[in-house]
């Protein structure tokens, strides 16, 4: 596992050294992040606190006999990023751009930066807008527009992917999370050159 990014060195409020900022704190985007730092790769996740699932009641997600709460399920999957070494900030991206190397997102006043982006903003496209990604129409009647994105969730730009509600899959919590699993993996699989499989075997 890498470690985490040291505290600021250089410039008021600023963190280096990310290989992937995941925009969104939502299903998508935790569970992307759960294979990114699993992968052992220096992972950010800026949590806007907007996420749908924090308010939703959820019958229809895998493993829960009697369902479960969205704020409930959410608060676990932040938890569980946590553990496995990925950086969740709460707080709302101020400007995000494009650097000579990557990306630098500002929450709160402080700058972080990372050589990857990830959108899992769900129905919130600001993002996507200001760095010109090209979008399409949604597919369902409270989504009118997505993130245009390629088979494996790359976006039209470079080093940029989106997962989820923002990258026009359904708004049920299980399905979202599901592709935010999806596009990580392709993510890290182009990153080690070959296919990524993130399978542990109980032991006896």
């Amino acid at each position: 596992m890498s470690e985490r990014p040291t505290q600021p060195t250089g410039g008021e409020g600023e963190q280096e050294g990310y290989d992937v900022i995941v925009l969104g704190g939502g299903a998508a985007g935790l569970s992307a992040s759960l294979f990114l730092a699993r992968a052992g790769r220096r992972t950010l996740v800026v949590d806007g606190g907007q996420s749908d699932l924090k308010r939703a009641m959820l019958f229809n997600y895998l493993g829960f006999p009697e369902g479960v709460r969205g704020a409930d399920l959410h608060g676990a999957g932040k938890r569980q990023a946590a553990a496995l070494g990925a950086t969740v900030v709460e707080g709302q991206a101020e400007a995000l751009a494009r650097t000579a190397d990557g990306f630098e997102v500002r929450v709160d006043g402080r700058r972080y930066r990372g050589a990857r982006l990830l959108l899992t903003t769900g129905k919130a496209l600001e993002a996507a807008r200001a760095l010109g990604a090209a979008t399409v129409p949604g597919r369902e009647p409270r989504i009118p527009e997505a993130i245009r994105v390629d088979a494996d969730g790359r976006t039209s730009l470079p080093g940029v992917w989106a997962a989820g509600i923002a990258a026009g899959v359904t708004s049920h919590a299980i399905v979202a999370a599901g592709d935010g699993a999806r596009v990580a993996i392709n993510l890290i699989s182009e990153l080690e050159g070959k296919r990524h499989v993130d399978h542990a075997v109980p032991r006896a």
